[in-house]
């Protein structure tokens, strides 16, 4: 075999070696990478390549390198989490995360002490959990949002708590959450409860006064006139007799306010039997019927779902709409429409809304509290007596909204 024949053949054995050299050279270097990182993803860093062999000790002090920065930088995202953690364990708000996922749709991500506290609960993992503390916090829950803040009332082992519930969205790792805070409000409402009590009282001794105080003027007057032996054989009888009814006159107007006063602190226990809901606001057209043809206003009402069953005291519950509807024409509403619906927590809600003037700002915070109105021939019990009879049905009565397109209130029945 001649020289250049031997040396191309070298050259050709060489060229091979090389490239499979080079081959399972790199395939080596890809079976690193890829152990590497299918750890890295399943959080395993208990992990080591040996840098002893000459080929293999630059390339696997690299991944050492990225190994040790890795970790680095996971603890000291670990001590940040564990930081924030600290620090959201300490606030007095609390804090509950919810996803919003489709697939994982109300499951909760994470929350602090101060909401288990204040919610009365060891663990949270998702938003129904709710419904055995309050139906209608669960409820708050779901319609909290960044434009909405919710308010609650429920009670557990602290008694009565009120809470206000705010809420904003946010993206966790590719999926969207909902970040709520709740606020222990209880001694605000407290003190909102005293100031109603203060109202009533300064209402009622206003009221009182001003009944009893001419009966007394009066009464001292004639009993002087009566009296007076110089003068009592020229006693202008008309003139008694016009004193004794104005006395008998207020007297009774004192009387009918204390009635009204009784029968709106001995509201009879309600005598509940099931019907429709649609009966109901059958029997409300037809006795607002009259008024609302009067007023040249149009009555509507539509049911979202299909034969709603209510289990109440029919009476006592038209009553409550009656007013509402009365209300409505007072404020001089031309379209009052009443819609009912059961929500996904299956309890029914019912509104009842109108386009009469809005219910001004100072007002809202006043329409529930006992003889307050702002009509000049209005006793002020309607609003106060019809949230009695709905905290009777275990149901709330709430203003939802009065602006210039609408005035809402709202019944929920539990």
């Amino acid at each position: 075999m001649n020289s250049p024949t031997l040396i191309l053949i070298l050259l050709a054995v060489a060229v091979v070696s090389a490239i499979v050299s080079r081959a399972y050279f790199l395939r080596r270097i890809y079976r690193k990478l890829n152990y590497m990182l299918d750890a890295l993803e399943d959080k395993e860093t208990n992990f080591h390549f040996s840098e002893e062999k000459f080929w293999y000790r630059r390339f696997n002090r690299t991944l050492n390198r990225i190994h040790v920065l890795y970790d680095r930088e996971r603890q000291e995202i670990a001590e940040q989490e564990k930081y924030y953690g600290w620090m959201l364990e300490q606030v007095h708000t609390g804090i509950v995360v919810v996803d919003l996922s489709e697939k994982r749709k109300g499951q909760v991500v994470y929350s602090n002490s101060s909401a288990l506290n204040l919610l009365g609960l060891a663990t949270l993992s998702h938003v129904r959990q709710l419904r055995s503390v309050s139906v209608e916090l669960e409820d708050a829950f779901w319609k909290v949002s960044s434009n909405s803040e919710q308010r609650s009332l429920f009670y557990n082992e602290q008694g009565k708590i009120a809470v206000s519930i705010s809420a904003s969205e946010a993206l966790l790792q590719g999926e969207r959450v909902k970040i709520i805070a709740l606020n222990d409000i209880t001694g605000e409402m407290v003190h909102n409860e005293e100031l109603s009590w203060n109202r009533l009282i300064r209402v009622l001794t206003h009221e009182i006064m001003n009944t009893v105080t001419p009966i007394a003027s009066l009464s001292h007057t004639l009993s002087q006139e009566v009296g007076d032996t110089d003068r009592s054989d020229r006693i202008d009888w008309k003139e008694l007799k016009l004193g004794l009814d104005t006395i008998a006159s207020s007297s009774d107007g004192l009387i009918k306010f204390v009635n009204t006063y009784r029968s709106l602190t001995h509201v009879s226990a309600p005598v509940k039997k099931p019907f429709f809901v649609r009966e109901l606001i059958d029997k409300v057209e037809h006795l607002t019927r009259e008024s609302v043809h009067q007023a040249g206003a149009v009555f509507l009402y539509e049911e979202k779902s299909d034969d709603i069953l209510l289990y109440a005291d029919e009476n006592q519950l038209s009553q409550v709409f009656v007013n509402l509807v009365k209300n409505a024409l007072q404020a001089g509403a031309t379209k009052i429409k009443i819609t009912a619906e059961i929500d996904f927590a299956e309890t029914i809600k019912i509104a009842v809304s109108n386009n009469g003037r809005p219910i001004s700002a100072e007002s809202q915070e006043e329409i529930f509290v006992p003889f307050y109105t702002t009509k000049q021939e209005g006793t002020g019990i309607g609003l106060s007596l019809s949230r009695q009879i709905m905290r009777l049905h275990n149901g709330t009565l709430t203003l939802a909204r009065s602006d210039q397109r609408m005035t809402t209130f709202l019944l929920h029945f539990k």
